[in-house]
């Protein structure tokens, strides 16, 4: 499929144009914003952005969302073209449906102009702030839960330049806000951490302290002004903790192309994603939010069970569904499942690791849920492929698989299936898929991960030795645990000398 050359684009001038159902709740210009969202990829858009338009067409409220794209210029000026007027495309095997997406109030680029950014967190009419900006961007050890700050985040903090990433820009803004007495605000997590809105606040505390300590303000008038603005931070701003879910791959030229099909219009922003979607959200907003309930979001008072549960019975299974897919030649998540007694091992990994490693939500049957994402990751019309999934390997691993190791060790258990995700990943880093095809390494840790595999016998003990040796990613008590690394170099030895697939068959 192809984007048609010289089709009218997606605007507030084609409206008209589109079918009645594909129209959007809310007409963009017409809400003023109430949430800045930092990171404006593919997921925010079929997710948050749903969300809370529906909440606003169904309960009011100036809800509209500024969108602020970190890096990236591209999805900004596609936007910026399309009255920030995108479209999101459900897939199923029944069909398609798409509608179009009037969130958005405005898009920013953050590394044009930062002072602005900070402006917009400064401004008292912003009273939520959501972020979908991936693990890494938080510059927290993985394993410790510690900042762990780059250069670029340390001359943040450090210096007076203009602030370039996530936690340089946070920062700086909740200090001008402090300054300004501009009124509460909710900080919100979407990503897929563990307790992700105590990891934010936590980044948030030491991000403040690094700064203060930088400047000397710990002494004299502004070790007073420090503590005033501190103060005032804890008084007034919230980190809610969240548990989000909906599958949502990457755009491709083919989305654009039932995008168009189906709006007659040209949609350069255009997203797809599964019908299924869930939204968990501790209800702690000082300043407000929209009705997301009223959109189908889940408001309670801890989101942590819910959380565990997608970490480890959803995204635990979607890496090692990744992993062993990549390593077994499989381009999808989809076509990952059809490998011979694959879902029966991922249904084992659930029932005897997942579920016995944490106590659900209420109410909430683990492998029943697992049975659910499995059907879920098989949907054909979903191609989610196996490499993006294994991207950024080492953080989220310790996120999705090894508090599951973790907790069933601290219980006396055995992690049997839960170790095969431990030894696919050190397989799939070393570069080489089954028939010998090269696999990509899209890590942070990349130079580390290549650095310890080079000094390492080129053995499966050698490759487990010299990869359990990374503090960023393994905690020292799991990596000198006797048990855990004999389950990994028994799976990293079948995968390095049958492959994936006579694996998988023999653990079945």
């Amino acid at each position: 499929m192809a984007v048609t050359v010289g089709a009218s684009p997606l605007g507030l001038g084609s409206l008209r144009r589109l079918p009645a159902t594909a129209r959007p709740l809310v007409r963009p210009g017409t809400v003023p914003a109430g949430i800045v969202h930092l990171g404006l990829g593919a997921f925010h858009r079929a997710h948050q952005a749903v969300y809370t338009e529906q909440a606003v067409a169904r309960a009011g409220g100036d809800w509209g969302i500024i969108g602020v794209a970190p890096r990236s210029t591209e999805m900004v000026t596609r936007l910026v073209a399309q009255d920030c007027l995108f479209s999101v495309t459900t897939l199923s095997g029944a069909g398609s449906e798409t509608q179009v997406v009037g969130a958005l109030a405005g898009v920013r680029h953050a590394a044009s102009d930062p002072a602005a950014i900070v402006a917009l967190l400064a401004d008292p009419s912003i009273r939520v702030v959501t972020l979908t900006v991936t693990e890494k961007a938080y510059q927290l050890d993985p394993a410790s839960g510690r900042l762990r700050p780059d250069a670029e985040v340390t001359a943040d903090l450090t210096t007076d330049r203009d602030p370039r990433t996530v936690p340089g820009l946070l920062v700086r803004g909740l200090l001008a806000r402090a300054v300004a007495d501009a009124g509460p605000l909710a900080l919100v997590s979407c990503d897929n951490l563990p307790s992700n809105g105590t990891r934010l606040h936590s980044l948030v505390g030491q991000a403040l302290t690094l700064l203060a300590e930088s400047t000397g303000a710990r002494n004299g008038a502004d070790g007073a002004r420090a503590e005033r603005i501190a103060d005032w931070l804890r008084a007034n701003v919230t980190y809610p903790g969240t548990m989000v879910d909906r599958i949502v791959p990457a755009s491709t030229p083919a989305t654009l192309a039932a995008a168009q099909a189906a709006l007659g219009v040209t949609d350069l922003a255009a997203v797809a994603a599964e019908p299924y979607r869930q939204w968990v959200i501790e209800d702690r907003f000082p300043g407000g939010r929209p009705a997301w309930e009223r959109a189908g979001a889940v408001l309670t008072r801890d989101a942590g069970p819910w959380e565990r549960l997608k970490l480890r019975a959803l995204n635990g299974v979607h890496s090692a569904t990744a992993y062993l897919g990549a390593l077994a030649g499989r381009d999808t998540i989809a076509d990952a499942l059809a490998i011979p007694g694959l879902v029966g091992v991922l249904r084992r990994m659930i029932a005897e690791d997942v579920a016995r490693s944490f106590d659900p939500p209420d109410g909430v049957s683990v492998v029943d849920y697992g049975d659910q994402v499995l059907e879920r990751f098989g949907n054909p019309v979903i191609r989610h492929r196996t490499i993006q999934v294994a991207m950024d390997g080492s953080q989220k691993l310790p996120q999705r698989v090894l508090h599951t190791v973790v907790d069933l060790r601290a219980a006396g258990h055995r992690p049997r299936f839960a170790t095969l995700v431990i030894a696919a990943w050190m397989r799939f880093v070393q570069g080489y898929a089954d028939d010998g095809a090269a696999l990509p390494l899209d890590d942070p840790l990349a130079q580390r991960i290549r650095a310890a595999l080079a000094g390492a016998k080129d053995t499966p003990t050698g490759v487990a030795d010299a990869l359990f040796g990374l503090g960023e990613v393994f905690p020292a008590a799991l990596a000198d645990d006797e048990v855990v690394r004999e389950l990994v170099l028994e799976w990293l030895t079948a995968l390095d000398r049958h492959g994936v697939e006579a694996t998988v068959a023999g653990a079945a």
